[in-house]
């Protein structure tokens, strides 16, 4: 039977991943850092193997792939704290799990960075990821990069502002993007246990405009539709103060968002949830 190490289950994406698993009673173990971030899932009888460990400390992983068919990493940082880098943690730590893995004899390695990377590479995040993307690739074990171009999660503030009265985009609001729900990508990320391809793009059912996010933001949180369209200059005008001003901890996830917003972030189109739900979902999570 095949056997899953997952690094990352307590994120976003990793604890979709998790659950997605635990469904098709697939074995699996997870490293984590704070076993008490999984108490909700554990307390439900689920039987997984759990073992508390630092990934950015090679010595805490000694053993962690032994017996493991495929490793899924979904280890990143979107917020730098501390004191990692993304260095630190998007490229040493799942380095640090590669070589674990390899020692181990593991078969794949499954690793989901992002959609259009190796373009973004002047940004520290995706630095950082390709730099580990090119360790996995010529580490000999199989593999397979998954390249998301944004969650749901992703959209939130598109809901945040809605729920405020006003939405604010840069140039426009026609630059394209589909992102995809956790549950749909964790599920692609299962798939690709067993399919052969070394790389996928992926994106969600629905391809939109940045106007039509806010329009379905706006209809979500039942108010009055108003955009306010900021020019591009100045979307450029803060990056370029913002990376003066700001730590490189602080600068990173601002200059991140504020690039990728501004490019269109399309991918081949995967699952079926509608971004409208997971509004909804927020905003019946807000009047609750």
């Amino acid at each position: 039977m095949t056997k899953i190490l997952l690094a990352g289950s307590t994120g976003y994406l990793g604890s979709h991943i998790l659950k997605a698993l635990i469904e098709r009673n697939i074995e699996v173990r997870t490293v984590v850092r704070n076993t008490k971030k999984l108490e909700a899932i554990l307390s439900k009888g689920n039987s997984i193997e759990v073992i508390q460990a630092q990934l950015t400390t090679p010595q805490s992983l000694i053993n962690c792939c032994d017996n493991i068919d495929t490793v899924i990493s979904t280890v990143g940082i979107t917020k730098q704290k501390d004191g990692l880098t993304y260095m630190d943690v998007d490229y040493q730590a799942n380095l640090n799990l590669l070589n674990e893995a390899k020692n181990s004899g593991v078969r794949k390695f499954i690793y989901v960075s992002v959609l259009n990377g190796v373009q973004l590479q002047h940004l520290d995040i995706c630095k950082a990821k390709e730099k580990f993307v090119q360790e996995l690739i010529n580490s000999g074990l199989d593999y397979c990069i998954i390249r998301p171009n944004g969650f749901f999660s992703d959209m939130s503030e598109f809901y945040e502002m809605a729920k405020k009265g006003r939405i604010y985009l840069f140039g426009n609001g026609e630059i394209k993007a589909n992102p995809i729900s956790g549950l749909d990508l964790a599920i692609e990320c299962i798939n690709a246990i067993e399919n052969e391809d070394k790389e996928i793009n992926i994106g969600g059912p629905q391809t939109l405009t940045q106007n039509e996010i806010a329009e379905i933001a706006f209809g979500a949180a039942q108010t009055k539709i108003k955009i306010t369209y900021i020019p591009d200059w100045v979307r450029r005008l803060v990056l370029y103060i913002s990376n003066i001003v700001l730590s490189k901890k602080k600068f990173g996830p601002i200059q991140f968002i504020m690039t990728v917003m501004a490019m269109g972030m399309i991918a081949p189109e995967y699952g079926n949830h509608k971004l409208k739900d997971f509004f909804i979902a927020l905003n019946n999570e807000n009047a609750g």
